[in-house]
């Protein structure tokens, strides 16, 4: 990866000897290597079984967890924050376990709604859960810095399973206790 940022330094023009870029690709190799780090996580082993016996059935959320991905199109950044809701079935899953799992998929080149969908399929699916809510609110920089350059403009992305889905009410305590800040 390190030798194809050289190439693309080359390729802008640029002097990939003149000091301020002279450790740039491997940097550049490392951090794109981070920032795609969700290929090579394994979901069961981040969850590692911190599936835990519970008869609570009422909604948990965990809501503004910060989101950092890549634009798959542009392989420019988007970044927001998300919310997850579910509504247990005698299972609950340990708190940070669901901002694994944001992050796992947010880690992969990705567009904001399968990135929405594959959380909400991941926590239902580890949780077994009555229903799913994933709401997703983030920016994109392929629109604020090229294109249509819309600065203020955000995008956000909904995706109900089970109950969250079937009925309004419990759809809509979930929209309302997410939209309820501080």
């Amino acid at each position: 990866m390190e030798e194809y940022y050289k190439n693309l330094l080359k390729d802008i023009g640029e002097d990939v000897k003149r000091d301020g870029l002279k450790d740039t690709p491997a940097r550049a190799a490392k951090a794109f290597g981070y920032l795609t780090k969700g290929y090579k996580d394994n979901i069961d082993s981040i969850v590692n079984n911190a599936i835990f016996d519970s008869n609570n059935d009422e909604m948990i959320i965990v809501k503004d967890i910060e989101i950092y991905s890549l634009c798959e199109h542009h392989l420019l950044p988007f970044f927001g924050k998300c919310h997850v809701g579910y509504l247990p079935n005698n299972k609950i899953i340990g708190l940070s376990k669901v901002a694994r799992i944001v992050d796992v998929f947010a880690r992969r080149l990705q567009v904001q709604e399968n990135l929405t969908k594959q959380i909400a399929d991941a926590i239902q699916h580890y949780t077994g859960g009555k229903g799913v809510g994933v709401v997703i609110e983030a920016k994109h920089l392929c629109m604020m810095m090229r294109g249509v350059e819309k600065q203020n403009s955000s995008m956000i992305t909904s995706y109900m399973l089970g109950a969250f889905r079937k009925e309004s009410s419990t759809r809509g305590e979930f929209l309302s206790l997410i939209r309820n800040n501080k």
